[in-house]
């Protein structure tokens, strides 16, 4: 059995602190790791560890994209085909009657007169269109004789006539120009008495007359003038 012998007066080692130790470890683990890169040791501990299926995930490469075919041409339909018709044989000819020409033994006998054809039908003819109506004819105003502003005297009574009471009824025609004058007068209807239808005559040639007009014009026109011869 050895015996140690302690010094004391020998001095202890010094110690490090925490701090320096921490630091000191961090330099070795960084050391380390950098060797460990370059000598591929990471790389094997990490094909023990990591399965190898999810490194062929990891390393699986991306998918091609896959490009939709294009879209199908429309299907055009088509219209359905008839089959054509076969035609149809021709109907066997039928047997011809004929005729028979012998007279039947009881057939009236007779002369047949031949139908002599109609003339053909003329087409309708229109209607022809009115003549045009006449225009309306101008209306005629007859002369007057009593207007106020003439002012035409009463035929003279002949003395003769009152003392043979002769009375009566003349009518005188007279020509009355497109001035009012008359230019001449005969008797149309007589009283029966020459000295009464004088009187008649010679007083309407003396008168002024309103002239007769045809469409508003003036114009020489023909007008009868009663005049009556009575004795009061």
């Amino acid at each position: 059995m050895s015996t140690v012998f302690i010094n004391p007066n020998q001095t202890a080692p010094p110690r490090l602190s925490r701090n320096a130790l921490i630091a000191l470890a961090v330099l070795v683990f960084h050391g380390l790791a950098i060797w460990a890169l370059q000598t591929g040791l990471v790389l094997r501990v990490a094909e023990i560890i990591v399965p190898a299926e999810i490194l062929s995930e990891f390393l699986e490469p991306p998918k091609p994209k896959v490009t939709p075919p294009p879209p199908a041409p429309p299907v055009v339909a088509k219209p359905p085909v008839t089959p054509a018709k076969m035609p149809l044989p021709p109907p066997p000819p039928q047997p011809v009657a004929i005729a028979d020409t012998t007279p039947a033994p009881n057939a009236p006998t007779g002369v047949t007169t031949p139908q002599v054809p109609l003339p053909p039908i003329a087409p309708p003819v229109a209607a022809a269109a009115p003549p045009p109506a006449p225009p309306a004819p101008a209306k005629v105003e007859l002369p007057s004789s009593d207007a106020d502003y003439l002012q035409n005297p009463k035929p003279p009574y002949p003395a003769m006539s009152k003392r043979l009471n002769e009375q009566g009824k003349v009518q005188v025609r007279v020509l009355i120009g497109a001035d009012g004058a008359a230019q001449k007068a005969e008797i149309k209807q007589s009283s029966g008495f020459d000295r009464l239808d004088q009187s008649a005559l010679d007083t309407v040639m003396r008168w002024r007359y309103v002239p007769g007009k045809r469409g508003g014009v003036a114009e020489t026109m023909w007008f009868v003038v009663p005049i009556t011869f009575v004795l009061n």
